[in-house]
């Protein structure tokens, strides 16, 4: 029975999820590969519909980086699938 996660909750936990990838270059380096994102650009990009979403995805992706941000956190890797899939508007039903 997990609680609800909030729009917010979920923003947060991406952005998070972001600094996680943000703090070692060879984290964040395939992240902007596959973004097609700069240094310059990724601030800028952050403030744009669906990234935080991507960020989520790009973490889903990898099973080590998952767990690894997970473990940090001591959450259960099911909750940025969670996340995830609220920031993709998967769980809210809200149009912006």
């Amino acid at each position: 029975m997990a609680k609800s996660m909030t729009i917010e909750a979920a923003e947060a936990l991406a952005l998070r999820a972001l600094g996680f990838l943000a703090a070692e270059p060879e984290r964040l380096e395939p992240f902007l590969a596959t973004t097609g994102l700069g240094p310059s650009t990724l601030r800028a990009a952050a403030t744009q519909p669906g990234f935080l979403a991507a960020v989520l995805d790009h973490l889903a992706g990898s099973d080590s980086l998952l767990l690894e941000f997970a473990g940090n956190l001591s959450l259960n890797p099911e909750i940025i699938a969670q996340a995830r899939s609220i920031l993709s508007g998967a769980d809210s039903g809200e149009f912006a």
